[in-house]
């Protein structure tokens, strides 16, 4: 998948755990362990929005696009 979860990264810069993660934007530990993984389809703005606010960083902070092979070429490119 092209779009890489990096909120492990950012709370280990902010030195906090999951758990106080997940008890300050109102989810579970398993829905935080969930978006860490990157085993999830989307995430909510709304809880983005409140990661980033506790986090104290931005969307681009957690977020990152790496293009795989399979991304090249334009859309809808036959080639």
């Amino acid at each position: 998948m092209p779009i890489v979860v990096n909120l492990d990264v950012m709370l280990a810069r902010r030195k906090m755990r999951s758990k106080e993660l997940a008890e300050r934007i109102g989810i579970t530990e398993q829905n935080v362990s969930l978006l860490k993984s990157g085993k999830v389809k989307g995430v909510r703005f709304d809880t983005l929005g409140r990661i980033c606010a506790v986090l104290d960083c931005q969307p681009g902070d957690i977020l990152e696009y790496r293009p795989g092979p399979e991304d090249e070429g334009t859309p809808g490119d036959d080639a």
